[in-house]
């Protein structure tokens, strides 16, 4: 049985893995104690089965309030990172993916008129999944760290969406 498990990644290259994907899908963007929603969008490029690129947009939905004052709006987020895949399956991957990212949010306080927009730089990780169910179309999950360089927070994204290979 472990020889058979051991060898499932091998079986699963898939040679036509190779080209551009795109993905359009929710996240949930959770740095400190907001919890933000985003739409976002991938493009990458996929080398073979183990190795490819991507880059990565978000634009917010709406805003957060955190203890009944500051409130907290997602503008917009991009990144670029480096991915890496292990096929389980030609239809079922397994990722991981390091990267750099800009975030850009918006700060202000209830009931006053002081509001402002900063951006943060981050070093970004993180892993997930990626089925296809017809080895074109399908759903990707996963999880990202953004560790800011310089700032007092961190962030955790968590998304779900739509899964493209061309």
């Amino acid at each position: 049985m472990a020889a058979v498990t051991a060898a499932l990644p091998a079986q699963a290259q898939d040679t036509s893995a190779k080209g551009v994907y795109a993905g359009l899908g929710y996240a949930r963007v959770s740095p400190g104690h907001a919890d933000l929603d985003a739409i976002q969008g991938r493009l990458g490029y996929r080398f073979g089965p183990w190795v490819g690129v991507e880059a990565e947009v978000a634009a917010g939905l709406g805003s957060d309030t955190v203890a009944d004052i500051a409130k907290y709006k997602l503008k917009h987020q991009e990144s670029l990172y480096a991915v890496a895949f292990l096929p389980l399956t030609p239809k079922l991957d397994l990722l991981g993916r390091v990267g750099y990212g800009h975030t850009r949010m918006k700060f202000s306080i209830r009931d006053t008129d002081f509001s402002t927009s900063y951006g943060q730089e981050s070093w970004n990780f993180g892993g997930g999944v990626q089925y296809l169910f017809d080895g074109k179309n399908g759903l990707r999950a996963d999880y990202t760290r953004q560790e800011f360089i310089g700032g007092d927070s961190d962030a955790d994204v968590w998304s779900i969406g739509y899964a493209r290979r061309f």
